[in-house]
């Protein structure tokens, strides 16, 4: 089992990934489709409610959050080196 699972499993059962997305500002946050996070991000990893990517335009790393249904991206948070 890793570390995270025990939070990664409440914030799932709480359903806060879509709660995140709610408190966005669509029009200051941007939001990914699948097809989208394709074509500006290479994807490392998944750990539900976060994906693990790269973004294709500087390589930088990162992670953001996701919601099912229907399939959102949002939250990238670029790593710190």
């Amino acid at each position: 089992m890793d570390e995270t699972e025990s939070i990664r499993r409440h914030m799932l059962e709480t359903g806060q990934p879509a709660g995140d997305l709610a408190q966005q500002d669509p029009w200051f946050q941007k939001r990914w489709t699948t097809e989208e996070l394709r074509a500006e991000f290479e994807v490392i990893g998944f750990m539900a409610p976060f994906v693990a990517v790269r973004r294709k335009a500087d390589g930088k790393k990162g992670s953001m959050e996701f919601v099912h249904s229907p399939r959102v991206y949002f939250n990238f948070m670029e790593d710190n080196p």
